[in-house]
């Protein structure tokens, strides 16, 4: 299902329209391991499309038993705008038809964008970074690659903070309008390390310049009494935000991307 992305005018923020507008269901997302709802909202005379994730309709999980999807989909809004990146649709966390639940701004992806591929060969092409060989049937392999994209970078960086799980192909919405945009961070913020990605081109290599600068932004905001520290309090457990505040200091330390440990499959499955 999809619909065109409108953006309200600025006299109303995008988060004040999912926030405080009038929230109608259209349909169901089927493709959605979880309850996902396409919905309309509206606000002053202004709508947009959006998601909602109701809480009621949420599998439980046993390797992340604190708070909920929603909460933690908040969570990882919260993060990226506290890095000045934007990489998370707008996001809220409100009452709505089925109960409390997540709301998110619909994104429509540019259909003809490629930022994965599978080829032929053992290295990746210009332009592209290597996640590894995958089987494609007949006993035969391809290398599975990522666009060695500035964009996908950032969001690489992103997740390692957050400690995103699930960090799938089909997560990821760039825009035509040059915007890229990552979505369903249910399973995020864990204390243990579970970072599960397709985006590992860069493990191992020094971090940007502008990675550096927002991961002392981060710092600054998750210190105690720090807004973005405060903000994620009402969202996730006080473990969880010493784990995040702990993986960006680790992150400044090493001054590098991260590695897959080996404890946990580096690639989520399906990876798209």
């Amino acid at each position: 299902m999809s619909a065109p992305e409108r953006i309200p005018p600025r006299s109303v923020t995008s988060v004040q329209l999912l926030a405080e507008g009038e929230l109608t269901v259209r349909g169901r997302i089927r493709e959605a391991s979880n309850a996902a709802l396409f919905c309309t909202v509206v606000y002053d005379g202004r709508e947009a499309s959006c998601v909602y994730k109701p809480v009621a309709g949420e599998r439980p999980l046993w390797d992340f038993p604190d708070g909920t999807l929603a909460q933690r989909e908040v969570a990882a809004y919260e993060v990226s705008e506290a890095t000045g990146w934007g990489l998370v649709p707008p996001t809220v966390l409100r009452d709505g038809p089925y109960g409390e639940g997540m709301v998110q701004l619909w994104i429509e992806a540019a259909p003809e964008a490629e930022l994965l591929a599978l080829v032929d060969g053992e290295e990746p092409g210009p332009g592209w970074k290597a996640i590894g060989l995958a089987e494609v049937g007949d006993g035969k392999t391809a290398l599975l690659v990522h666009a060695d994209d500035q964009r996908l970078r950032r969001l690489a960086l992103l997740d390692a903070v957050i400690n995103n799980a699930d960090r799938k192909g089909g997560h990821l919405l760039p825009t035509e309008a040059g915007r890229l945009f990552g979505i369903d961070h249910g399973v995020t913020f864990n204390v243990e390390n579970k970072l599960r990605t397709l985006l590992w081109g860069w493990a191992g290599e020094p971090l940007t310049a502008e990675a550096v600068e927002a991961l002392g932004t981060l710092r600054e905001g998750l210190k105690e009494g720090g807004e973005l520290a405060v903000r994620l309090a009402g969202l996730i457990t006080a473990a969880e935000v010493a784990a995040t505040r702990a993986r960006v200091e680790a992150l400044l330390a090493s001054g590098r991307h991260p590695e897959p440990s080996g404890e946990w499959p580096a690639i989520p499955w399906p990876p798209v």
